[in-house]
């Protein structure tokens, strides 16, 4: 865009994938990812594959194009350059950076020319004639405008781009002096390549490089290990407020992770690696699977409070018979609500399209918990809620 510019060293390219339909089998956006990453290596140039938009995004209000960076700033772009390179070493060594590249300030190719004042004095010129016949003849100068219709174009006129890129050519370059005189511009200037900034980068008026770094989930897990922690906890008060019993809190979450292994299993068989997604579908699982064991409870308990009102508990036998009868009361519900589940994620799991990769991987601990949730709270949870009552029950 014309309010982006970008330096010769930062090349976009945008790669449109065919359907998923048509890759070969295994395959994974990640493996792409990687096959190119072996196989696309430029000397002086750091690979970030990024959505496109994001991109831009980014770029335009951080000026980043990768999704962490290191702005550097100073005076001096020798001494930028040296710290970007001290950076990028040492971010190379951080747990969790997959590639740490800093900008080259200094990599640049100009062709410089400077006036000699003195030999142009020789031959009457002085420094604006010289540079008002280099602009020109480089640059190009405007002479003329022509209208077509309601449109104006300029008309400019320069030296053709073989002499303009070539240095000997462009010492050969005449020059009128005020007698009339012609003298070449190597007489009377240096003209050399030199190094330089291929892009001049500035942050609040001061010159700066950047230090662009792709990372893994390094900020992501750090948060995540504070989000877990208190969504348990979470789900711990709820518990309790139900209930208003700490046993039965806790004997829900002490059998909450058998529900989790479903989900896993999936993720196994599915070969999804662990996401921030993937983090977000097992927290939405313990939700689930905490309703269910709610509900497994209050059947139980209003079971249990039946059959003690009716004098007939009077035995474990009679407590076993009370538990159940009141899971079995559970089973047709709970099927209907596995099959409601299973009938909005499955599409959602298999679909494919824009953002279908990030959703996928939320649906799939969900899909592979329905297998373990429901038999964690139909067979485990009555099972460890006998062992925990019978106690208060004589054999019989």
């Amino acid at each position: 865009t014309a309010t982006d510019p970008a330096p010769l060293t930062m090349i976009e390219t945008t790669i449109q994938f065919k359907p998923k339909s048509e890759w070969p089998a295994g395959m994974t956006l990640q493996k792409v990812i990687d096959n190119l990453n072996q196989k696309i290596q430029f000397p002086g140039l750091n690979n970030a594959w990024v959505m496109p938009i994001k991109t831009r995004i980014d770029m335009q209000t951080t000026g980043i194009q990768t999704p962490v960076g290191v702005k550097i700033t100073g005076p001096d772009l020798h001494q930028i350059d040296r710290i970007g390179k001290q950076v990028e070493a040492v971010l190379q060594t951080v747990p969790g950076t997959q590639t740490a590249y800093a900008d080259r300030t200094n990599g640049g190719r100009y062709i410089e020319i400077t006036p000699d004042r003195i030999k142009a004095a020789r031959f009457g010129l002085n420094i604006g004639e010289i540079q008002d016949v280099i602009s020109s003849a480089v640059g190009g100068v405007e002479v003329t405008q022509t209208v077509e219709g309601l449109e104006r174009f300029p008309v400019s006129i320069r030296y053709p781009r073989a002499d303009r890129d070539s240095v000997s050519k462009l010492k050969d370059l005449p020059i009128v002096t005020p007698t009339g005189a012609t003298v070449a511009l190597g007489q009377i200037a240096t003209v050399q390549v030199t190094d330089g900034p291929p892009m001049i980068r500035s942050e609040d008026s001061r010159p700066a490089g950047f230090v662009f770094v792709t990372t893994y989930l390094q900020r992501a897990t750090e948060r995540l290990k504070q989000v877990v922690p208190l969504t348990l906890a979470i789900i711990f008060v709820l518990l309790f407020l139900i209930f208003r019993h700490g046993g039965k809190a806790s004997l829900i979450m002490v059998t909450l992770p058998f529900a989790l292994v479903g989900g896993f299993w999936l993720l196994w068989a599915l070969g999804f690696e662990l996401s921030i997604a993937v983090a977000v579908g097992f927290i939405a699982l313990a939700g689930v699977a905490a309703e269910f064991g709610v509900v497994m409870l209050i059947y139980l308990d209003h079971a249990i409070e039946d059959r003690r009102r009716a004098g007939r508990l009077n035995t474990r036998t009679d407590l076993r018979d009370a538990i159940m009868e009141g899971a079995v009361l559970r089973v047709r519900p709970k099927a209907m609500t596995v099959a409601v589940i299973l009938a909005g994620l499955i599409p959602i799991l298999v679909g494919h399209g824009t953002g279908s990769e990030v959703m996928s991987r939320i649906a799939a601990p969900m899909i592979g918990g329905m297998i373990t949730a429901p038999l964690l709270s139909m067979l485990l949870l009555p099972a460890v809620y006998w062992l925990w009552q019978r106690r208060h029950l004589p054999a019989g």
